[in-house]
């Protein structure tokens, strides 16, 4: 047993609090009487008046909703413009040539904002694992006068004297009011990247179910809710509650709109019942190349087989090489067959699923999604140990599992080149469950995490494994850190586990920062010196990436989409999207060089014979006056481009 030590701050060391003892006397006599204000707990009057029956009270004022202080300012939040961008980062990133993955780093709600233009309703479905709001676990700063200055005073790129960060202490009487002050804003930003179709998909516990429910409600719609998915979070009890044992958590589920499909069981099962069933009416199923066959090698003709008393046709020869299947096979039986009928047939292993092809008329008849899961893939136990298995150690705490991910997928039925979004990226189990269930199945899903980089302190104890991890990497301590070097590793572990699949494993790196573009700040001191700063307004700190990336981000462009190189005239050129967009961010045009550029950029053009009005951008500080910009410009005009831009 350790003596401890009582410091001026304990409040051992202070009389009692009178006004709080008081406030804890009424909650315990009358809890609706107690709400969140704006300096903390506070009575409503209304309420104490109905209790006592006084009659001068009317309900003019009452209306069912969720309401809070200081909800009118977290709705303008999300309506307010984001002043920065995101600066590519190549070195961080894996494939960035070819991937079409994203891994950002940043606040997600700054992020959310950028990401509008170029990623509105073409997200299939976003799934988030937010604070629980439980040991003040909220750190995004509140401070939201200059959004990018709070971030990067976060992050430690400010000065930090003085900065406070939300908390989820219930001390502040503030408990509640500053998880829906970050939520609010992110949900609504989150909503309009949705699809049509899209799902949205949100982890919680028992501290804010009925807050976010309520909170999804007034986002998406009530008629837009789907359901609450009771999983069982761990294989055992944790004694620890005062009243009740906690085994479960929820996955609350919302759709955008009513061309949403319904939530179906899909591909996944237990092994123990069909996953679809319609008695014996006969569907396909097809098994992927590269399988692992439980059949010696060799050719197996197509025909009829059977499986204890189930009977089926393979409709193609199955041919196997140092026990893999090589060719994709196609298999025809009842509905009921499922998971373990395959395992126990001759040629495919437990860890290998099947892809089933439903027609348009039959997707009625698919099994709806349960609201209970108790899956062991999906237990908290599994989201540990798969981290353990590629860290080597307990870096992150509490990572979520890759089969809840994985179901949840199935469930809202992602398809080829639709986008799964995770804007609390954690330790990157998302983008992991992503490549995985890609490798397994064919589809060439793709997604895009957001982390905040967070720092993890070694001086505490629940962090220094992460911080001693990220040491032993060279890298800073941060939790976005760990969120790539996860991505990293579990890429490559699923392609050594699945060698002939060749999916997308990589993914392009991402950074919130200040606009590339520097805003107008006058010295009054110095008017001088200030419009000559004016006359560059492009950070000379930044690189032409910096300045192209904002470019796709202002115009609506894809952060993925391909983007090529030419030197003309001595200027590098870049063409995006096959010539949609053409930048020359050169920062010197010379006046006997202009002709040959805007020559050169119209044969590129012309090569490219991209579809529909292209855009042009050049430095407006690289000509060397205005002559020059006037002949480039009347030379792209006169061969048909005309919508010409310079920053």
């Amino acid at each position: 047993m350790t003596m401890e030590k009582l410091t001026a701050g304990d409040p051992a060391t202070e009389s009692a609090d009178l006004v709080a003892e008081n406030i804890g006397r009424l909650k315990a006599l009358f809890p609706e009487l107690v709400t969140e204000g704006k300096d903390g707990a506070s009575l409503n009057v209304d309420v104490l008046k109905q209790l006592v029956g006084d009659k001068t009270l009317t309900d003019a004022d009452e209306k069912y909703g969720l309401n809070w202080f200081g909800k009118r300012r977290a709705r303008q939040l999300a309506l307010t413009p984001s002043t920065g961008t995101l600066r590519p980062c190549p070195e961080d990133s894996v494939d960035w040539d070819t991937t079409q993955n994203l891994m950002i780093e940043g606040d997600n709600l700054e992020v959310l904002k950028l990401l509008q233009k170029s990623y509105a309703g073409k997200v299939k479905l976003i799934y988030i694992d937010p604070p629980y709001n439980r040991d003040a676990d909220v750190i995004y700063p509140d401070d939201f006068s200059s959004p990018i200055t709070s971030y990067q005073m976060l992050v430690g790129q400010r000065d930090t004297d003085g900065r406070r960060l939300t908390s989820a202490s219930e001390a502040s009487g503030r408990f509640h009011t500053a998880w829906l002050d970050m939520m609010y804003p992110r949900l609504t930003a989150a909503r309009s990247l949705l699809r049509p179709d899209g799902v949205m998909f949100v982890s919680i516990d028992d501290t804010e179910v009925g807050n976010i429910r309520a909170l999804c409600d007034a986002v998406f719609g009530q008629e837009n809710f789907c359901g609450v998915i009771k999983r069982r979070a761990a294989r055992k009890t944790a004694f620890l509650s005062k009243r009740m044992t906690d085994m479960c958590d929820y996955v609350v589920a919302y759709v955008r709109s009513d061309s949403a499909a319904p939530l179906t069981a899909g591909e996944v099962s237990d092994g123990t019942r069909p996953v679809f069933n319609e008695g014996n009416k006969e569907t396909t199923r097809q098994l992927r190349v590269g399988a692992v066959a439980k059949c010696p090698d060799g050719t197996y003709a197509k025909g009829a087989r059977s499986v204890r008393t189930l009977s089926f046709e393979l409709l193609d020869d199955l041919v196997v090489r140092s026990g893999r299947v090589l060719n994709e096979i196609t298999v025809l039986g009842p509905w009921r067959i499922n998971q373990e009928v395959l395992d126990q047939s001759l040629f495919v292993t437990r860890n290998v699923g099947f892809r089933r092809t439903m027609l348009a008329d039959e997707l009625g008849k698919a099994k709806l999604l349960n609201d209970l899961l108790d899956d062991s893939s999906c237990y908290n136990e599994a989201g540990t140990e798969e981290l353990q298995a590629l860290f080597g150690a307990g870096a992150f705490p509490n990572p979520k599992p890759r089969g809840l991910i994985e179901y949840l997928v199935s469930a809202a039925s992602v398809q080829d080149r639709e986008i799964v979004m995770d804007f609390f990226g954690g330790s990157g189990t998302t983008g992991h469950a992503v490549m995985a269930k890609n490798s397994e199945d064919g589809v060439a899903r793709e997604y895009v995490l957001v982390q905040l980089p967070e720092p993890v302190d070694p001086a505490n104890a629940d962090q220094k494994a992460a911080a001693d991890f990220c040491d032993q990497l060279g890298k800073p301590r941060t939790i976005a850190e760990l969120t790539k070097e996860r991505l990293r590793r579990a890429g490559a572990k699923v392609k050594a586990d699945n060698p002939g699949w060749h999916g997308d494993t990589g993914f392009r790196v991402f950074k919130l920062d200040s606009s590339n573009i520097r805003a107008w700040r006058p010295h009054p001191e110095d008017l001088g010196k200030a419009l000559e700063e004016s006359v560059e307004h492009l950070s000379s700190e930044r690189t032409e990436g910096d300045v192209l990336y904002e470019l796709l981000l202002k115009l609506g462009l894809d952060l993925c989409v391909p983007i090529e190189e030419h030197t003309i005239a001595g200027a590098t050129v870049h063409s995006v999207g096959g010539g949609t967009l053409i930048a020359c961010l050169a920062e010197k045009i010379e006046r006997d060089k202009v002709e040959a550029l805007a020559q050169g950029i119209v044969k590129w053009h012309e090569e490219q014979n991209p579809a529909g009005d292209i855009t042009c951008v050049f430095r407006d500080s690289a000509f060397a006056d205005d002559v020059a910009k006037t002949n480039l410009a009347a030379i792209l005009e006169q061969h048909g481009i005309a919508n010409i831009r310079s920053l």
